[in-house]
């Protein structure tokens, strides 16, 4: 039976998210206030996260900023009453999933979260057959696919999930132009249009934890008028 942890202070929404999450056979924690999140969050290995961006307390954005430092890769749904495009921005962005927009239809917040749990069972790069190497070796820098590990020169590189997947994907075609709508699709599971700018900030969050000098980056190209690929001209020893 899956888990999932419901972070939201309205009891209406809860009840209702709840019954229905249970109906789709998860265990449903709830939290009613953004600093029971995180907390509630380590109690239990959690395989879907609905937090709403309004909260008393710590905020929703904050929330997610708090799960992700602190290593948590659980699929997170934000919920957001606003319409406003930044809040929608600034939430994947900072490691949300996914999100809907209040009011949101029961069909649609279920096919949401069973899309966004069974992108996380899924093992390996987001780019489906190229995932039969276990380790990806270009030069000091080490992608573990099996192990979701990332080293440079030996040092663990500590990556959010959607990092992760993104280099994982680019380094397992190098070469290979990506453009950020492709990205978005591959990585986020979703369309979504106008969001590209979400490409770019991981893109940067990425290099800037990977490459030597940001200013000239090694690993991650960018392929001007499209968007990013994997080194070619990198020796590449798979093991």
């Amino acid at each position: 039976m899956k888990q999932a942890l419901i972070i939201e202070d309205d009891p209406n929404i809860v009840g209702l998210l709840e019954l229905h999450l249970r109906d789709q056979n998860f265990q449903v924690a709830t939290a009613y206030l953004g600093e029971d999140g995180p907390r509630k969050a380590r109690e239990s290995r959690f395989d879907l996260i609905i937090l709403d961006l309004m909260l008393p307390g710590m905020d929703g954005l904050e929330v997610c900023r708090r799960l992700r430092s602190e290593g948590a890769s659980t699929p997170i749904l934000m919920l957001t009453a606003k319409s406003e495009e930044i809040d929608k921005v600034l939430g994947l962005e900072i490691g949300a999933d996914d999100y809907l927009t209040k009011p949101f239809s029961i069909r649609e917040f279920i096919a949401r979260a069973k899309a966004l749990v069974r992108r996380a069972e899924r093992s390996g790069p987001a780019d489906g057959g190229h995932n039969q190497a276990v380790r990806l070796q270009y030069g000091p820098l080490s992608i573990d696919l099996d192990k979701r590990l990332v080293y440079q020169n030996e040092e663990r590189v500590a990556l959010s999930r959607k990092e992760f997947e993104l280099l994982s994907l680019l380094a397992s075609n190098p070469g290979k132009s990506y453009d950020r709508g492709k990205l978005l699709n591959l990585v986020w599971g979703y369309d979504f249009d106008g969001f590209e700018h979400t490409v770019n900030s991981h893109i940067n969050r990425l290099r800037g934890k990977i490459e030597p000098d940001m200013s000239q980056p090694q690993y991650i190209l960018t392929t001007w008028g499209m968007g990013y690929r994997f080194n070619e001209a990198l020796a590449n020893t798979r093991s």
